[in-house]
């Protein structure tokens, strides 16, 4: 516990004096004390003294309140001190029997006195103590009539992300006021993924050379968002500063509390040196919803100041303030309260001296105003007032100012906790139905009389260069390597990364420095380890990334998508008889010819009852389905289809042949045409299962990969540092203690296999992977060097660079090659289950047909249903026929023989 409390404790104890000892009563009192603690010559002070007294003066005058009690007010100036003196000058004024204190206006006096409003039992109802470390359990005699800074701390965070900006620096005076509010705001902008980069602590007394070291130190940080939570004391002392140090040109934002709105409110003019410093400055201001009290209250304003000075939000809390104690007064002396004080009889050995411990009164009826206070609920000319359990006004809203032109403010949006930013006031969202958060703002016009959106932070290098680490490969130059016998470094990532920073709208000098012996490959992982260790700013080369990496580090877009892949030697299938055989697999085979016979006796059965083709002996009709059956895949049978549901089944039988003799006729010309090649191994899956060495580049992710990943056994995996090493042991395989396969990135075994026919890449990628830059956890650097790898792709600059180091002709193209895969069974599933269904079909309205035809031949005859499918159909139909329908188609014949023939 600080000195100040300490001493501040006993200075109070001993100006709480009364008249007497024992007990002091007032039953009905005419009377009631109260005080207020306020800095007369502030801009909060100055305004709060005419409200509070507009306010006492409003509250005796109205017989509906108090009841004919009286409110006596005695105030006490601080004279803008937030030191000791100043807290011993506040306390004077209460040596009389004061039942409540509205104030103090400063959050530092509101901790010390917090303490002596704890022992002697008085509420203190402060205005303007924004700190929101006092609304803890510590202080309970503690009351904040306005809105506590964690919501205004919100409301900026709120606006950080808004702008999409991530670091902002934080220049506050180092007292409770500014550390507490600092630290309420670095937990908000912890909830939007931004953070506070850099902290200027300012001292309470803060000088003209202070400030300009302070701001000197941030002028050098790479952030360009600056947060102001300063007093309106010193507030335009640091901005006229910065201004004059260039601080306030395009490219800065400055974020001012509201204590900025605050003086613009207040003061009637401003020098015009200080407007010029705030142009384009954004703060806050308390929202106080629009009112008929409201505006009654603004409309006296000038008869109560005579236009000396404006109002601001604070003058209408503290005006607010002292209604809220007449309530509150009002309904503790309803509920039977006594204005009472009594001695505390724990101090009468401190008998004598100036200070009279012994004499000092504690305000009996204290916890029960301090309910009725916590339990008021009227409408103000802020607007509501009432408690929330935590202790906060209900209500919380900002508007979001931008300071411009001569006129000083341009309201751009609001922030309410209920809907976050929004172009509408609050009230108005909450009067709407449909109530949502649309987190929108007016246009800004920024620091230098720009319209254009601050990036938010510089690349300062602090005039030092930025260190690059750059691997020195032993292998695959190409990627990255260093000139002999100089500092220069030329490669695809080395290029890629030249272009990239090129392009970024500031000027980033850098130098590149090697890492490795040149002997072995270096360990990748180590390097990146170097940039959490400060010894390097980036990396650049072949670096992959990973999961693992990515959580001690940040990447840039990637610039090459570079998956794992297998190599393993390969070679040339000579051409057989059966060669024909290839375009499918033996199943496709199968159920090709299965189909062929099914349709071929699905047609036979819908036919053979109408169609003389497809009658005759057994051996016949058994030749006839098989002949039928084949001849299909060249269309030319010659037996003719008669019913529907034949045809039908035909035409969709054609289109399946058709489908399947166009793929054969594709796979067996790319086999005839196309080189094969025979792999000693048929991809990762065959590597896995089996227990030969695989090689890998050493100093790589890949190790732990197959390991971690794929559960492969260290002991099966062979570091190799170079491409010839690479061949070696591909040539040499298991059996001459080389390797079965090498799995390493695509990008590599592409420059590899360029020139090394005699092996190949087996399957696919098996993992999708790319290479960027490497830069310290959150880097606002590699946002940017993203943004320009993003440009360098889309205008073909990132190709041409390509090309330039990673195209070869010579076996590239032929080496890659892969097995034309043998078309299987499923890739025509859907084509068999089509033909299928429409054989089943066919066949069912077949034998509905036929128990049709038999239940009306059946009265006629005592034939069995399998007797009368095997008839011809038109046997049947002349059996069926009636006897008179015979005679009357011969009777009819005569008569046409008669009139053709009349002789």
């Amino acid at each position: 516990m600080n000195m100040f409390w300490l001493l501040g404790v006993i200075f109070c104890y001993g100006i709480f004096i009364g008249t007497g000892t024992g007990v002091r009563v007032s039953t009905s009192p005419k009377v009631v004390n109260i005080g207020a603690i306020l800095s007369f010559n502030s801009s909060i002070g100055k305004v709060a003294k005419v409200a509070i007294e507009a306010a006492v003066e409003d509250v005796n005058s109205n017989p509906a309140v108090l009841k004919g009690t009286k409110l006596k007010l005695a105030t006490q100036d601080t004279k803008q001190s937030s030191g000791f003196l100043g807290i011993i000058e506040a306390l004077r004024f209460m040596e009389n029997d004061t039942v409540a204190i509205v104030g103090p206006q400063q959050s530092v006096m509101a901790h010390v006195i917090s303490h002596i409003a704890n022992e002697l039992q008085v509420p203190l109802l402060s205005f303007a103590a924004t700190d929101p470390t006092l609304n803890s359990l510590q202080f309970p005699y503690f009351v904040r009539t306005t809105q506590s800074d964690i919501f205004q701390m919100a409301a900026v965070a709120e606006i950080i992300s808004y702008y999409e900006w991530r670091d902002v620096i934080a220049i506050y005076i180092d007292d409770d006021h500014g550390r507490n509010g600092v630290a309420a705001l670095g937990d908000k902008l912890a909830e939007k993924r931004c953070k506070i980069s850099y902290r200027a602590p300012l001292s309470p007394k803060v000088g003209g050379n202070e400030i300009s070291d302070i701001l000197l130190k941030v002028a050098l940080m790479e952030s360009r968002v600056i947060i102001l939570h300063i007093y309106a004391t010193w507030g335009l002392d640091v901005v006229d500063v910065a201004r004059n140090m260039g601080m306030m040109e395009s490219g800065y934002v400055w974020i001012a509390t509201d204590w900025l709105s605050t003086v613009l409110d207040t003061e009637s003019s401003l020098p015009p040196t200080a407007m010029d410093g705030i142009q384009g400055v954004l703060t806050l201001r308390m929202h106080t919803p629009d009112s008929k009290l409201k505006r009654k209250f603004v409309s006296r304003w000038s008869n109560l100041t005579g236009g000396v000075f404006g109002l601001n939000t604070y003058g209408l809390y503290a005006y607010d303030t002292v209604w809220l104690l007449a309530h509150a007064l009002d309904a503790f002396l309803n509920q039977g309260g006594n204005i009472s004080f009594s001695n505390d009889s724990r101090l009468t050995e401190f008998h004598g001296g100036n200070l009279h411990f012994d004499s000092m009164s504690i305000f009996d009826g204290g916890n029960m105003l301090l309910t009725s206070i916590l339990e008021v609920n009227i409408s103000g000319v802020s607007g509501p007032i009432k408690f929330t359990s935590d202790g906060n006004l209900i209500g919380t809203a900002y508007e979001v100012i931008n300071v411009i032109g001569t006129t000083g403010m341009r309201r751009i949006g609001y922030w309410s906790n209920s809907f976050g930013l929004s172009t509408v006031p609050p009230e108005e969202l909450n009067a709407k139905i449909n109530r949502s958060r649309s987190n929108h703002l007016y246009g800004v016009i920024w620091p230098g009389q720009t319209t254009i959106k601050p990036r938010g932070w510089v690349f300062s290098s602090n005039g030092k260069q930025l260190r690059v680490g750059v691997p020195v490969r032993i292998s695959f130059r190409e990627f990255a390597t260093r000139v002999e016998g100089s500092d220069v470094f030329h490669g695809y990532c080395i290029d890629v990364f030249n272009a990239a920073i090129a392009l970024l709208p500031y000027a980033v000098p850098y130098k590149f420095i090697p890492f490795g012996d040149g002997h072995r490959v270096p360990i990748y992982d180590n390097l990146l380890h170097m940039i959490t260790t400060n010894e390097f700013d980036a990396v650049v080369g072949d670096i992959t990334i990973t999961t693992n990496r990515t959580k001690i580090v940040d990447f840039t877009q990637p610039y090459i998508e570079s998956g794992l892949v297998v190599v393993a030697p390969v070679q040339k299938l000579n051409s057989s008889a059966w060669a024909f055989l290839r375009p499918f697999t033996p199943m496709m085979w199968f159920v090709t010819g299965l189909f062929f016979l099914a349709v071929g006796v699905v047609v036979w059965i819908l036919e053979r009852r109408t169609n003389d083709d497809f009658q005759g002996p057994p051996k016949k009709q058994v030749a006839t389905i098989v002949w039928f059956s084949f001849s299909t895949l060249f269309t030319a049978h010659r037996e003719k289809i008669d019913s529907a549901l034949g045809r039908l089944v035909l035409l969709i039988w054609l289109f399946v042949v058709l489908i399947l003799n166009s793929s054969y006729i594709a796979s067996l010309t790319s086999i005839l045409t196309v080189e094969q090649l025979s792999y000693s191994v048929k991809g990762i899956e065959s590597l896995i299962i089996s227990d030969d060495p695989i090689g890998y580049q050493s100093g790589s992710f890949t190790e732990n990969y197959l390991m971690e990943e794929l559960n492969i056994q260290k002991s099966r995996l062979v570091p190799l540092d170079s491409a010839e090493e690479f061949e070696k042991a591909l040539n040499d395989g298991p059996n001459k203690g080389g390797v079965a396969a090498v799995v390493d990135k695509r990008a590599y075994m592409e420059l590899f296999l360029s020139s090394r026919c005699e092996f190949g890449i087996v399957g696919q990628e098996f993992t999708k992977m790319g290479w960027g830059f490497a830069f310290p956890r959150e880097s606002l650097l590699a946002l940017d060097m993203s943004t320009a790898i993003l440009k360098l792709s889309e205008n073909g600059e990132l190709q041409k660079i390509h090309d330039k180091w990673l195209s070869r002709q010579a076996c590239s193209s032929e080496g890659a090659k892969q097995d034309v895969d043998r078309l299987p069974l499923k890739s025509f599933w859907g084509l068999f289950l089509l033909c299928g269904v429409a054989c089943f079909v066919a066949l069912i309205l077949y034998v509905v047909k036929m128990v049709h035809q038999y239940t009306r031949h059946s009265g006629r005859s005592s034939q069995s249903f399998l007797s009368f499918v095997k008839e011809k159909e038109n046997h049947v139909h002349k059996m069926e026929e009636p006897e008179n329908s015979r005679d009357n188609r011969k009777r009819r014949k005569k008569v046409t023989n008669r009139w053709i023939n009349p002789c």
